[in-house]
């Protein structure tokens, strides 16, 4: 009986000490500081946006203004500007090599930078469309020479399709035209011109000679087809 009355009364909060109750002070203001400071720092992002929307608004309704540069400033805000960009139908970019200069410029749709524009503005430089201009001239001219110097070395590249031609360098030119043109007759192969096999005679000399090879026939009667018709 004893022992549960004891295991009873040591389960019992025991009342606290002076030092339990500064700690539980403490604690307390310390939630309440960071409620603070989140309600404030919500409180700074709220107004940021409304100034923004205002500072869009006006710019939309300036015909004047193409575009529109702002200050260096933090993360949070250019996350904010660009959202607000967003919702008003502009084109918002950010510009800087390191976080703390990187700024955020808008454009309107009808002034919608090119990837040139978007390029100087990457690498620091102000946009010049008259160097631009003069820049891209350049750009195409030496595409244009590329390609013409390409085109030329492919061509010289292209080996000759005519055969004497090729092999001139190893037979010599007069070798292989002779070769191509000429052929000397040979006895002993019976190799021939395809000039000589012509026949160079016309029709007319033609049917003379078979006509008179036909009456040497009728009249010649010892001749092998008088024997012939005789049996």
């Amino acid at each position: 009986m004893a022992d549960l009355l004891g295991s009873i009364l040591s389960s019992m909060e025991k009342p606290p000490t002076v030092g339990d109750k500064e700690s539980r002070r403490k604690a307390r203001e310390q939630a309440a500081r960071q409620k603070k400071m989140q309600e404030d720092e919500k409180r700074k992002k709220a107004d940021f946006r409304k100034k923004m929307e205002k500072e869009v608004s006006d710019f939309i309704q300036d015909s004047t203004q193409p575009k529109r540069k702002y200050s260096p400033m933090g993360n949070i805000e250019r996350s904010i500007l660009h959202d607000v960009a967003e919702v008003a139908g502009l084109a918002s970019f950010s510009f800087g090599e390191d976080e703390e200069s990187r700024y955020v410029m808008i454009f309107k749709k009808e002034s919608a930078p090119t990837d040139d524009e978007l390029e100087a503005y990457r690498k620091g430089e102000e946009w010049d469309p008259l160097v631009a201009g003069q820049r891209r001239k350049l750009k195409e001219q030496a595409a244009l020479e590329e390609e013409t110097s390409r085109h030329t070395n492919k061509l010289e590249a292209t080996p000759s399709s005519n055969y004497r031609d090729k092999y001139s360098h190893l037979i010599g030119t007069t070798a292989a035209k002779d070769a191509a043109h000429t052929l000397e007759a040979n006895s002993t192969y019976g190799c021939v011109p395809v000039a000589n096999k012509r026949d160079k005679r016309s029709i007319e000399e033609a049917m003379n000679q078979i006509r008179a090879k036909k009456r040497q026939k009728l009249e010649d009667p010892t001749g092998p087809d008088a024997g012939s018709s005789q049996s």
